[in-house]
């Protein structure tokens, strides 16, 4: 799979762009500022129809503009279709394939599948729980991109049961509007409780599946380290006792909702459920026997080491199910050091299609000399 032609609208600083693409390594080359990563923003945006860089759409039009429109010719088993989406914020997006129109936007999810580098990667081990959940669930609908619509009714199901919550403890005890509230609540648990239980099901699958690939990539990305067996587990938010399939996850689910309801009363929020899960990163020293998190106890270079290995997880998973990924490295190479930079371009250099962005050329490793854009004023001009 790769892209063959990308065109933006008022995408990010981008009033009209076309740039013809090819399989293997292209590299765009530019200062900060002038545009070069928001052309792969735009081909990660078709894969999950999300930004790696912010949380909303809002930012992705460009200024004065009401819309954005990318559109890109996905070349796949030697068979062209032309998708697009067309960004509005505030309102729903629409999408096309080879400009019919799909019922939903998020109906183009997965159809394109990209990993993403980037210098944010370092927030999987160090930042928030919300990022490693985010994580997990971006590689969840590349996977299988039903689970887009799983997400989403959970996360509508959770902001309307927290603001009925908040309605219940503003609510004088004993009053009829909360007993009638209470009553409602009871619907939303059970909401919560099966779409919630669907996304647990399909991330412990997935760190079951994904934490094999997760050993081999650290171990190839920081040979040498004085620790190793890097490994990931999840967290989640109440005990899970041996239930696994969505069904008896649910009936675990709802049960600790109900056994927790007074203190969600008293706090006003939801405080079970995926939305309160994490991922645990941790890597073994002295021959496994101790087992220290990532956070908080390694070092800069392994943090880092750490985080490309789940990204390159993330790619031999994806290619393992039986697509070749676009990989995408976002102004990474300036963030590492001459090893990790030389490993990492060895490790991705045989990918179909391999997107790279630079503020100067010296950044791209040897290994994934290619095509070259220099991208400058606006304009993404081709070196000869």
């Amino acid at each position: 799979m790769h892209v063959s032609h990308l065109t933006l609208h008022d995408f990010r600083s981008y009033a009209s762009v076309d740039v013809e693409l090819g399989p293997g390594v292209t590299a765009f080359v530019g200062r900060n500022g002038q545009g070069k990563t928001n052309l792969v923003e735009a081909v990660d945006y078709l894969s999950r129809l999300s930004s790696h860089r912010v949380a909303s759409d809002a930012p992705l039009v460009r200024a004065g503009a009401d819309q954005a429109v990318v559109r890109a010719a996905v070349v796949r088993d030697g068979r062209t279709a032309v998708l697009e989406v067309e960004i509005n914020p505030g309102r729903s997006n629409r999408a096309r394939i080879n400009r019919s129109p799909l019922p939903r936007a998020r109906e183009l999810v997965g159809l394109v599948r990209t990993v993403v580098f980037s210098p944010e990667d370092l927030t999987l081990v160090k930042g928030d729980p919300s990022d490693r959940r985010r994580f997990l669930d971006d590689l969840l609908v590349l996977r299988a991109p039903r689970l887009a619509g799983v997400r989403s009714d959970y996360d509508r199901v959770l902001k309307q049961r927290n603001s009925l919550l908040k309605t219940i403890g503003a609510a004088r005890r004993g009053s009829s509007s909360q007993e009638a509230a209470l009553a409602t609540l009871a619907v939303w648990d059970d909401n919560l409780a099966r779409t919630g239980a669907e996304l647990l099901a399909a991330r412990l699958g997935l760190v079951e599946r994904l934490a094999p690939y997760v050993g081999k990539a650290y171990e190839t990305v920081a040979r040498g380290a004085g620790r190793d067996d890097a490994e990931i587990e999840y967290r989640p938010s109440f005990d899970l006792g041996d239930a696994r399939d969505a069904a008896a996850l649910g009936e675990r689910l709802l049960a600790e909702v109900e056994r927790r309801r007074g203190d969600e009363i008293d706090r006003g929020i939801s405080l079970v459920g995926p939305h309160r899960d994490d991922l645990l990163l941790t890597l073994a020293q002295g021959g496994g026997e101790q087992k220290l998190p990532v956070k908080g106890y390694a070092s800069h270079g392994e943090s880092w080491s750490f985080a490309l290995a789940l990204r390159l997880a993330s790619y031999d998973l994806l290619r393992a199910d039986g697509d070749d990924p676009i990989l995408v490295l976002d102004d990474v190479f300036a963030e590492l050091d001459t090893e990790r930079r030389a490993q990492l371009a060895e490790l991705v250099a045989g990918a179909e299609q391999v997107l790279v962005t630079a503020a100067v050329g010296a950044d791209v490793p040897e290994a994934l000399a290619g095509a070259r854009f220099t991208v400058a004023g606006g304009e993404v001009r081709r070196d000869d």
